[in-house]
């Protein structure tokens, strides 16, 4: 016994023989009332110091685990054996098993089937991937991070760390609804509630407008997020997509769908700005003919604010929910994960007060509250002016990356049609003769990896012929040498296909 100790490097040295001796202990090799080692002899059998045993020893007591007799040592304590024998189960019997796939109900069942992340490629070290629209951390300013972390503890640290509201910190909010007052929003009548990010923030919004006596229906650009797709989905909407053109969603399609449905819709989904997959930025005259079907169907539109700070040109568009005056019709969700760090799970929600004030209720039921130490590291980081000069900062960095890419997107893949107006990626489509997840199986086999375009359509089979690049995390030599493989790639496969059509 004893002869499997083994130290890492990164844990106090107390914590692994504490630890190590209290596996020991649960696992019923050392028994109850059994006398432990001496802590000169134990600091000999595990080559630690002996005050390093002295001080788990202690732990241990204090823990519950042993208990000392005065001149005699430390003993193993009769009451951490108790469970076994309480449940009349001795040392070697069965184990209670039970068959946890058997009782998982439809939408447990759903969640594995959408998850695209657990099914998602495994890339091999080297890999250059185009996978990924998270923000580049080589960006991130620690210095201001870790100024705001400070500054803020030491006005309410201790406030801090106890629980929060489920409404969310009120200073971030107070601020957060100016923020959204100078995007042109007008607040009346309008309140806020803080999330851990976009998604939760979404997941809630469905659950308060899922319908109780049929399924939803929810209209939505195609392709979308995949995210979105994957929660409506879940929380059982049937979706209706409606085609993208060059400057957004197809307004007369959506239009025809709308007159043509026999039963309205109870939402819908739009990311009008730098949208995902397509990078595309809804035109300020498409924006005003879609809010005005919205409204006159009375159709309630739930907006993504998805990137909308990463505007490299052109003068700023305003978002949905400024566009509708005092009226409540739309709702917003923002969230910084995007522009600043996907590490603080902050989001927001801005709507009309009776929805966030049932929202705020589902919140409190769910989570409790978003962590109030993100909250308050991101007001203050704001509060201390940082926001603006990270964001001058990211936008000449992504824009630049923007530029390069679509250069060499527009040099080795002639035959794919562009599109992405700013943001952290590009969308391609390619002629209906490329299969991109032929395509992805080949430039994986040559180091290279990328978004199939198909999980953002709405219908299985629609998307087959493009592909998202996403390029904010890929060095600028990467970005050239990747794209010249995927175009070789593409090539190979567009010659193939032609081949084919030549010999039918």
């Amino acid at each position: 016994m004893f002869q499997d100790f083994k130290l890492v490097s990164d844990r106090p040295v107390v914590i692994q023989v504490k630890e190590y001796v209290k596996r020991l202990i649960i696992k019923g090799a050392l028994q109850a009332d059994q006398k432990l080692p001496s802590t000169r002899e134990m600091s000999g059998l595990l080559k630690v110091s002996r005050n390093t045993v002295i001080a788990a020893y202690e732990g241990l007591e204090d823990d519950g685990y042993t208990y000392a007799v005065p001149g005699k040592g430390s003993y193993v304590a009769a009451m951490v054996g108790h469970l076994a024998a309480d449940n009349g189960e001795g040392v070697g019997s069965t184990a209670w098993q039970i068959d946890w796939k058997a009782r998982m109900n439809d939408y447990a069942v759903s969640a594995v089937d959408l998850d695209v992340m657990k099914q998602g490629i495994r890339a091999k070290k080297g890999t250059i991937s185009f996978t990924s629209i998270a923000p580049d951390e080589q960006l991130f300013d620690l210095g201001d991070v870790r100024r705001a972390f400070l500054d803020r503890m030491a006005i309410e640290g201790q406030t801090l760390l106890n629980y929060g509201y489920a409404k969310g910190y009120k200073p971030l909010i107070d601020y957060l609804m100016c923020y959204m007052e100078n995007k042109g929003v007008d607040i009346n009548g309008k309140d806020m509630l803080i999330t851990s990010g976009f998604t939760e923030g979404f997941d809630m919004v469905l659950s308060a407008l899922r319908p109780s006596a049929r399924r939803g229906a929810a209209i939505c650009e195609n392709p979308t997020h995949h995210t979105a797709i994957k929660n409506l989905k879940l929380q059982g909407f049937e979706i209706t997509g409606i085609p993208m053109e060059r400057d957004g969603i197809d307004v007369e399609q959506l239009e025809a769908v709308l007159q043509t449905q026999t039963n309205s819709f109870d939402l819908a989904y739009l990311t009008p700005s730098y949208h995902n997959p397509t990078g595309i930025v809804l035109s300020p005259e498409k924006r005003s003919a879609v809010m005005k079907l919205m409204r006159r169907y009375q159709i309630p539109v739930i907006e993504d604010g998805f990137n909308e700070e990463l505007r490299y040109s052109g003068a700023h568009v305003a978002p949905l929910i400024a566009t509708v005056g005092q009226g409540n019709g739309v709702i917003y969700i923002g969230s910084f994960s995007k522009v600043l760090f996907p590490g603080l799970r902050v989001g927001w929600v801005l709507g009309d007060r009776a929805l966030i004030d049932a929202l705020e209720s589902i919140k409190r039921a769910r989570t409790i509250h978003t962590s109030t130490i993100d909250q308050s590291i991101l007001y203050q980081y704001l509060l201390n002016g940082n926001f603006d000069k990270y964001v001058k900062k990211a936008r000449a960095e992504y824009k630049r990356k923007y530029e390069l890419t679509r250069v060499c997107c527009e040099t080795h893949l002639p035959e794919a049609q562009l599109s992405g107006d700013g943001g952290l990626h590009l969308f391609l489509t390619f002629p209906a003769g490329v299969n991109t997840r032929q395509l992805l199986e080949a430039c994986t086999k040559q180091g290279v990896i990328f978004t199939p375009g198909d999980k953002f359509f709405i219908q299985e089979g629609e998307g087959t012929n493009t592909l998202r690049l996403g390029f904010s995390r890929v060095t600028d030599e990467n970005i050239e040498r990747g794209i010249q493989i995927i175009g070789k790639q593409a090539s190979s496969l567009l010659q193939t296909e032609k081949k084919n059509e030549v010999s039918s």
